[in-house]
């Protein structure tokens, strides 16, 4: 029987193995190679357009059904449901509104139900990014129905759904990975963002936050060049004004109304907790109705139309509501009906399952919030320089970050569509502030907790990979024991028991002395004939090999890939240098996480006293 340490003396490399590294990849070829981000940039690119006409038509189509229904007019102008003189009638609307969205989802699609970004995020993580693709023709629809008969909700969910859907029909359509399909979902959903509000930057954070889970240059580049072609279209079809234009330049803030910000954006944390759980205490109240599902939303519409009658500002859209408290002039009277009303009609209308979405009535409400919070402030410290429409900017972006925890598009978002630079460090402070709050009293988001429910885990951090961070060479035990092909397994067991190593990978070379592959103890002790040849034992079984360069990620990739549970470890002039097995990989993971939440003192102060004490006292 032959055998050494690989440290004394290199086994030669066996044709296989060299035509394995010369003739395939050490490491498998992940998706993310160049030329597919390439190709999957140019395609988000082109249904970024597509996103952007359709987000045009939307708009439209909403305009078209409020004028029908409110005014008894054909025409695709702006208007609001708050200027109708219908007297009660204006009831009925939102209800008949309702029962077509409940008749489209009974025999359409029950997926246009719904908030829009739960559901992207829901076929991202459990679905392989596979969206129905009728859903990208029903949810701008129905949407347009129930926004257009006066459901309190914006524009923006349902093209985000759609922009989604269809950007996952295209990811099934062709031969795709799952991971760019998700890229191709993301780029259409916040391309759709991009060209309601003008806010590039803002739908690639949206992105990042609530759809992709990752940052990585083979998501973010086709996602950013849609969101870029998204603002364009945005500049092209519905002008270059900011969204929601503040009259007047908003100052700096003072140091002093800094922290009335920050105190702000605390309550609102506390706030966006309670309105998450009243609009999922209304749902589950829909729930419990002996009712059949299709009909929720018309109950839920007249709700909406009950509220629309007594304060008519909360029908519809509500964008001109939202630049309205932005002003600061509004009556504080105005501002709490509206931020009350408007809670009661959106968190009715959404619980009962209609087609809506959530960002523009969050941005309403946390806008009132706002509002009266900073009035509250100028009340009780007169002295204390308070900007009004910053305060209702604070609180519109803080309640959002809240409910969300997507703190940073929240930020961001406030920048871009009111272009107002010096808000940044009082939303900071703000929308940071409820974000902690919210992380801290509740589970799941307003975005999370319906699929929370269903038993979807959604990703919330952003973690360094121990499995990246580490090489293959820095965890392999370098030193390997060779065993002879052509010995029996009593005469391997006799040989281990007399060389007393602790080894338990070896590689097996033949009588040549070139390799024939890698075998483990636990292999050998499991073989059904006690008496084989070793050569028996290795009998169809794979081997594959990886530099001492590559990543922990690239070794597992190619474990699966080869279906192999070890590697050997092959120096750039193609010697075996060691074996690396799965419980070295167990081994680093652990190192890792101990790493991260291991808490260990460096420097005692106790015992750097005691040592100056001692040195004093030797010196004198």
């Amino acid at each position: 029987m032959h055998h050494h340490h690989i440290g004394q003396e290199p086994i030669p490399i066996s044709t296989s193995l060299r035509q394995f590294l010369n003739g395939e990849p050490l490491i498998p070829k992940r998706t993310g190679s160049k030329k597919r981000i390439l190709y999957i940039a140019m395609l988000a690119v082109g249904l970024a357009g597509g996103v952007a006409l359709i987000a045009r038509l939307l708009v439209g189509l909403i305009n078209l059904v409020t004028n029908l229904s409110f005014f008894g007019r054909w025409s695709l102008a702006e208007s609001s449901p708050a200027d109708a003189t219908l007297g009660l009638w204006v009831i009925a609307l939102p209800a008949v509104g309702g029962i077509i969205v409940g008749l489209m989802a009974f025999y359409g699609s029950k997926a246009i139900r719904g908030h829009g970004i739960p559901e992207a995020m829901e076929q991202i993580l459990v679905n392989k990014s596979r969206i129905k693709p009728i859903i990208a023709f029903l949810k701008p629809l129905s949407a347009a129905i129930s926004i257009g008969t006066g459901g309190p909700f914006g524009a923006e969910g349902p093209i985000i759904a759609t922009g989604g859907a269809l950007g996952s029909t295209i990811g099934q359509i062709l031969t795709i990975s799952d991971s760019e399909r998700k890229t191709l979902l993301a780029a259409g959903a916040t391309a759709g963002m991009a060209t309601i509000f003008g806010t590039p930057l803002a739908a690639i954070f949206l992105a990042i936050e609530l759809l992709l889970f990752e940052f990585s240059a083979r998501s973010i580049i086709p996602v950013a060049l849609a969101c870029v072609t998204g603002a364009a279209g945005h500049h092209l079809l519905f002008g270059t004004d900011p969204v929601f234009a503040v009259s007047e330049i908003i100052p700096e803030a003072s140091n002093a109304a800094l922290l009335a910000y920050s105190a702000i954006g605390l309550l609102i944390g506390v706030l966006s907790v309670a309105i998450t759980k009243l609009v999922y205490f209304i749902e589950d109240g829909f729930e419990k109705l002996p009712l059949h599902w299709m009909w929720w939303p018309a109950l839920g519409g007249l709700a909406v139309g009950l509220i629309g009658y007594v304060s008519p500002k909360t029908l519809g859209v509500g964008y001109r509501n939202i630049t309205d408290i932005l002003s600061g002039t509004m009556p504080v009277s105005l501002v709490l009906s509206l931020c009350l009303f408007k809670l009661l009609s959106w968190s009715i209308s959404l619980g009962s399952g209609t087609s809506g979405g959530t960002l523009a009535p969050l941005l309403t409400i946390g806008g009132a919030i706002g509002a009266l919070a900073g009035h509250a402030v100028e009340l009780v410290f007169p002295g204390l320089d308070i900007n009004l429409p910053l305060a209702a900017l604070v609180g519109m972006s803080a309640l959002f970050a809240g409910a969300s925890r997507a703190v940073l598009t929240s930020i961001v978002f406030a920048l871009e569509t009111t272009r107002q630079t010096n808000s940044l460090l009082p939303l900071l402070a703000a929308c940071v502030g409820s974000y902690s709050i919210s992380f801290l009293l509740m589970e799941n988001t307003i975005m999370t907790e319906k699929i929370a429910r269903r038993g979807t885990k959604t990703p919330d951090s952003y973690e360094p990979d121990w499995l990246e961070k580490w090489t293959v060479g820095e965890v392999s035990i370098p030193g390997t024991v060779m065993l002879t092909a052509t010995s029996t397994l009593p005469e391997v067991y006799q040989y281990l028991r007399d060389l007393a190593t602790k080894s338990q990978r070896f590689v097996v070379v033949d009588s040549h002395q070139q390799v024939s592959g890698l075998v483990s103890l636990s292999t050998l002790v499991a073989h059904p004939d006690q008496e084989a040849l070793l050569s028996d034992v290795l009998a169809g079984s794979r081997y594959a090999s990886i530099s001492p360069g590559s990543s922990l990620q690239a070794a597992v990739d190619l474990m699966t890939s080869q279906q192999v549970d070890m590697l050997a470890v092959v120096s750039a002039d193609n010697q075996i240098v060691s074996i690396l097995d799965y419980d070295q990989l167990f081994s680093a993971y652990q190192a890792g996480q101990d790493e991260q939440n291991h808490r260990k003192k460096h420097i005692s102060v106790r015992r750097s006293l005691r040592k100056r004490v001692i040195a004093y006292r030797r010196a004198n």
